[in-house]
């Protein structure tokens, strides 16, 4: 049986103005763990219609402030909709906890035309907010904010008019929910009857590719000496000759039948006083590219010393190793913020070309050896910017953030922690500042990580480290990089 769903008598001047004001498609966000209840239950319900139905919500959205706020006003029946993919309460959401995968469901703009859907011109709990259903409450929204600046860009005034909402009773079917479909989730006709998609399995294709970007400090600190392999060096040094090894590694394994496949795009970036790409020589200038253009198009080759195994166990021997970027540490300032940036802008066009893929989620890997710094607020600034890039997904998962801080001591060092009570010993709030930056780990990474961390553990880990040394940071580039290459394309 087909749910009709009623609209307004006057629905064509509704939905002219939402025209005029360019809106197509209204915004809800969500955890990717919803995604299952959602199909199963045939929709999307308001918080208080699945605690009445008795519907387990895995990981709820808002707050029971914001629950209380809503039973107050007498909306806890109107499931919110947004009229931005990037709704700030996301952010707020992530950086609570309550959510860690999020992904961002589209609705059909016809929720908006509904008989009993209501309009508010911010946040609909907020002193001074216009709640209706009348067209004069619809005009009253701020559609000129939205397609245009970011959100963290804004003047307060517009920050919260930014957050103005739909509010559509009791329940959105799923038909009306538009990209549904996208998440890797077959669609059964018997909604009951789902198969359960597991998120971060999909295989890796020339037609489904994933992407790596490595983000490396390259300020002054790094000029501080360590030791790698028996050699004295810079850390730049150090950190250049892992990321070229780890680069190396990647482009090795799409050499299938004599020839280089494209099974992911590559992109280095290093930042210091300003943020630019780190390839040289040919590749100079370029954001990503391709393994076959790595091998083709190496900058130079250099002898370092790497433990080789051999009949007489693993000993230490001089090798030649290909090198795309150099080592650099000047600059007076830390500006991760940069390289962020440049990362949000690179990764919003490789979703664009593959939205419609099953793609493996990028990976970005930043490895710093020190706190970020250089722009007023450093912790808030780089904190929006990394919910953002976690925000950001493919049909099988989220973008995954990693932090890894480097240091050239023997400090006591924090390896993919599961549990925030991890960071109590150090008492340093820079691994609390990085831990909140860093996604949360799927499950495929445990034996990984349980072979790093010397235990085992069911718990999920947090994609940070702190006072890594060289040894330790090859061994997290590893875990970092897993590749799901199907052999036969």
């Amino acid at each position: 049986m087909t749910m009709v769903m009623e609209k307004k008598s006057n629905w064509q001047e509704f939905e002219q103005v939402l025209k005029e004001g360019r809106i197509n498609k209204l915004y809800h966000f969500t955890d990717r763990d919803n995604l299952e209840s959602i199909i199963k239950n045939g929709g999307l319900y308001s918080w208080k219609d699945c605690e009445d139905k008795g519907i387990q919500i895995a990981k709820p959205g808002g707050s029971g402030t914001s629950r209380s706020l809503d039973q107050r006003d007498g909306l806890e029946y109107y499931a919110r909709l947004s009229f931005v993919p990037d709704h700030p309460m996301m952010y707020v959401a992530m950086d609570d906890g309550r959510i860690s995968n999020p992904v961002v469901l589209e609705i059909d703009i016809e929720a908006a035309l509904w008989e009993d859907t209501l309009y508010a011109d911010r946040n609909m709990t907020k002193n001074g907010a216009n709640v209706g259903g009348t067209l004069d409450d619809l005009k009253a929204v701020h559609f000129g904010l939205f397609g245009g600046r970011r959100y963290f860009d804004m003047s307060e005034e517009a920050k919260m008019y930014y957050k103005a909402e739909v509010l559509v009773k009791h329940f959105i079917p799923l038909k009306y929910i538009t990209n549904i479909g996208n998440f890797g989730i077959p669609i059964p006709a018997q909604p009951k009857m789902l198969q359960v998609k597991v998120p971060y399995t999909a295989q890796i294709t020339r037609n489904t590719p994933t992407a790596f970007i490595f983000l490396v400090d390259q300020s002054i600190s790094m000029s501080r000496s360590t030791t790698f392999r028996g050699e004295n060096m810079t850390m730049a040094e150090a950190v250049a000759r892992i990321v070229n090894n780890q680069i190396n590694e990647l482009v090795l394994r799409c050499v299938k039948m004599g020839e280089t496949r494209h099974y992911y795009d590559i992109a280095v970036i290093g930042y210091g006083d300003d943020a630019t790409y780190g390839w040289k020589g040919a590749l100079e200038g370029r954001d990503f590219v391709s393994p076959e253009e790595l091998k083709s198009h190496p900058y130079t080759k250099i002898i370092t010393r790497k433990e080789v195994r051999t009949r007489k166990g693993v000993q230490v021997k001089e090798v030649e190793e290909v090198q795309w970027l150099e080592p650099v540490a000047a600059g007076k300032y830390t500006r991760a913020n940069k390289a962020f940036t440049m990362a949000r802008e690179l990764l919003e066009k490789w979703m664009e070309e593959h939205h419609d893929k099953d793609c493996y989620p990028p990976t970005i890997i930043n490895i710093t050896d020190g706190e970020f710094n250089g722009i007023v607020n450093p912790r808030g600034v780089n904190m929006e910017l990394a919910d953002e890039l976690k925000a950001m997904f493919t049909n099988d998962g989220n973008v995954l953030l990693w932090n890894i801080h480097i240091t050239p001591g023997a400090n006591k060092q924090i390896l993919l922690p599961t549990d925030k009570s991890e960071l109590d010993e150090t008492d340093n709030k820079y691994a609390e500042w990085l831990y909140s930056m860093s996604s949360l780990l799927p499950s495929r990474y445990n034996d990984m990580v349980s072979g790093l961390r010397g235990e085992t553990n069911s718990k999920r880990h947090v994609a940070m480290a702190m006072n890594t040394d060289m040894s330790t940071l090859i061994q997290l580039m590893d875990i970092g990089t897993p590749t799901n290459i199907s052999k036969n394309q």
